[in-house]
């Protein structure tokens, strides 16, 4: 059986216990994982610690550009390893495997390589009392460790999002990976050391959350700053255990998104970009859509088209080339995910499409699937309108004006995503600002340049990454006066 080790100062160590990782497509286990004790946690960090010290924190720009293109390079000749192994742990389809999330971690390291590069300060000259100048400087540090705790719906993706911009501005890492998905991270520690980063640059400590191996990272007072993307009631613990030390925090949480359509949309992009937005990954990704408002002219043909869509994804194998549409991340969360269908069904919804589990007839009945579903007639204070089903699931609304729709858009605790479907670009402008949303796409979704701010309000986390935002969070600025 394969074991999927902890990786601490350049070597691979096993655990105290092991536990069993699980491919979701059909239930069998893949592969043991090495549990990190504290003591573990700690030798981690302090290896981090160490490399800070001696050689990376304190590389020139160009030189750590130069070691970060290297790992790109390196993840694109692992490039069928990691697909195989994301597509394992995650049971998302190979095309999304190959064609996003593998690629995108190539990408994360070279965009934050050439941003580094270009990425300067202001300086200002004042006068001083007595009539002589001063000269203001700021310069970036460090900030340090950076523990980085990631989710398994986008393992290596976000993972990659996190430790290049890390390492990019001079910090070292320790990385908790979800327990669901631990493989790309420990494959991740062999890119680094063919890309000949120094050992404790990048760590790997694999277990859970309380009393185990995130617990101590998040908890460690060497640590000096804590990046995590996941459940909200997950980001509230993590800030309780990090406040002791007052240390940085940068929470990508969860979403409630919405998407408005208007009637005067590209009907059937929009049809497509919903389902997608929809559907994409069973519906694991925070800025996926689970409320959709149609304006009434259109609701009956729009909601006519969404079920077709729903109903054409292929639940295939994850491995097969012509699967859109895998299982979900594990039994304990379909168990959650059927119990919203059921609370759909007691709060009075009229299902439109799915809310089944699927029958196969062969091995994917021991996996996690359940059907793509819709659906409507809930009121907007029902549970499944308001909580986080984070699920292949939507719930389809009709309105009448353009004001009650941003209303019942902007009515939730969370704020990640939304989107806005018109042909109308003063309309498309106008509601796109009005969004209690970190980001809103007009006409797509999904569409990212790294380069862009990106992070939610509310309940969907605190501060911003991308681009320059990422260096703000990741360094300290120190300002320098000079009196000239």
């Amino acid at each position: 059986m394969k074991q999927i080790l902890n990786y601490i100062d350049g070597c691979f160590a096993p655990g105290i216990r092991q536990f069993a990782d699980v491919n979701p497509a059909d239930g069998t286990v893949i592969a043991h994982v090495a549990e990190a004790d504290a003591r573990q946690v700690d030798e981690a960090v302090q290896a981090a610690r160490r490399a800070l010290a001696a050689e990376w924190g304190h590389l020139s720009v160009r030189e750590r550009a130069q070691r970060l293109y290297k790992v790109a390079d390196a993840i694109e000749r692992r490039f069928d390893c990691l697909v195989q192994a994301e597509v394992a742990d995650t049971g998302k389809p190979i095309s999304l495997a190959s064609k996003l999330d593998v690629p995108r971690a190539a990408a994360n390291f070279r965009v934050f390589a050439d941003l580094i590069k270009v990425s300067g300060l202001e300086a200002f000259q004042t006068q001083t009392p007595d009539g002589v100048n001063a000269l203001n400087y700021a310069i970036r540090k460090p900030l340090g460790v950076v523990g980085v705790i990631t989710p398994w719906n986008l393992p290596l993706l976000l993972l990659t999002w996190k430790v290049a911009s890390a390492l990019a501005c001079g910090n070292t890492a320790v990385v908790k990976p979800s327990e669901e998905t631990p493989a790309t991270a420990t494959l991740l520690a062999e890119v680094m050391q063919e890309a000949e980063i120094p050992k404790g640059v990048y760590n790997v400590v694999h277990g859970f959350g309380p009393d185990s191996a995130g617990e101590f990272l998040t908890r460690h007072p060497d640590v000096n700053a804590i990046t995590f993307t996941g459940e909200s009631k997950t980001g509230a613990a993590i800030m309780k255990a990090a406040a002791s030390n007052v240390k940085p925090v940068s929470f990508e949480l969860g979403g409630k998104n919405a998407a408005i359509v208007f009637a005067d949309c590209d009907f059937e992009q929009t049809a497509n970009g919903l389902s997608e937005a929809v559907f994409l990954n069973t519906g694991q990704v925070c800025l996926c859509a689970e409320r959709v408002y149609v304006e009434r002219k259109i609701f009956d043909r729009f909601l006519e088209a969404l079920k077709k869509k729903a109903e054409s994804l292929n639940l295939g194998w994850p491995t097969d080339a012509t699967t859109d549409f895998g299982p979900l991340i594990s039994a304990q969360h379909r168990e959650k995910v059927l119990s919203y269908f059921q609370l759909a069904k007691e709060e009075g919804a009229t299902l439109v499409a799915g809310g089944e589990i699927p029958e196969f007839g062969d091995a994917r009945d021991n996996g996690f699937y359940v059907q793509p579903t819709i659906y409507t007639g809930l009121l907007e204070s029902a549970r499944c309108v308001k909580e986080e089903i984070f699920g292949p699931v939507c719930h389809v609304a009709p309105f009448d004006w353009e004001e009650e729709a941003v209303a019942m858009a902007n009515e939730t605790k969370y704020g990640l995503a939304a989107s806005v479907w018109t042909n109308d670009l003063k309309r498309g402008h106008r509601v796109a600002q009005q969004m209690s949303a970190g980001i809103t796409w007009v006409n797509c979704w999904f569409l990212r340049d790294l380069r862009t701010p990106f992070g939610g309000v509310g309940l969907s986390g605190i501060g911003r990454e991308g681009g320059v935002h990422s260096l703000n969070f990741y360094s300290e600025l120190n300002n320098i006066c000079i009196r000239l």
